[in-house]
């Protein structure tokens, strides 16, 4: 569910330090990965997770998107249910 606009509030912004460290290394800037995130652009997931995702955009649900970086790393984002916080991690920082 892609769109220009802004879907949800990310509440408070937080990341791992982890997960900052290796988007310096990639040279990737965190707020690029936020505004796909808030816009609907979960990134690389199965479809199932794609879908609960838009399902969660209606019903006050956990998003999560998943983005490749290179080499087989991937970062995630995730808001939480309640809008109250949204945090940069690596799959292993969870």
């Amino acid at each position: 569910m892609k769109t220009s606009e802004p879907l949800f509030p990310l509440g408070q912004v937080v990341a791992t330090p982890n997960a900052l460290a290796v988007l310096a290394e990639h040279g990737v800037d965190p707020g690029t990965l936020l505004g796909r995130h808030v816009r609907g652009d979960w990134g690389v997931l199965p479809p199932e997770d794609a879908k609960a995702n838009d399902a969660g955009l209606r019903h006050g649900e956990r998003l999560l998107s998943s983005y490749p970086l290179a080499d087989g790393v991937k970062v995630w984002i995730i808001t939480e249910w309640d809008r109250s916080v949204t945090t940069i991690l690596m799959p292993g920082d969870y």
